[in-house]
């Protein structure tokens, strides 16, 4: 009986804690992924790489080349007093749109 106390208050508390986070903390700070490139001219040019945000890991579709801070964007979630356990995308890969890298979706590439 304590035991399943104890477990429902945990989880409640693992349930609050997301719950409880402002939209933005699920984003990557804009603050520092605005200098992560995501310009491309082909699909080649696009790769999924930890972007990072308040939560933690964080994909994202980026060019190949680009270097990405997640621990800057770590940082600056700690300095802003933000944070919590939190999901991501399952990326199944990136595709260049209109000079831009963006995720593929199974509407993209249904079989895989």
């Amino acid at each position: 009986m304590i035991r399943q106390v104890l477990r429902r208050g945990f989880f409640s508390l693992l349930l609050g804690a997301c719950a409880s986070m402002p939209d933005h903390a699920t984003e990557p700070s804009t603050a520092v992924t605005s200098v992560v490139s995501r310009t491309c001219e082909s699909d080649a040019d696009c790769a999924v790489k930890n972007v990072g945000n308040c939560c933690g890991y964080y994909p994202a579709c980026v060019n190949k080349d680009a270097d990405t801070f997640p621990e800057r964007v770590a940082a600056e979630c700690a300095k802003q007093g933000v944070s919590s356990i939190c999901g991501f995308p399952e990326i199944p890969g990136c595709r260049c749109v209109a000079g831009q890298c963006e995720a593929k979706t199974l509407e993209h590439h249904p079989h895989e």
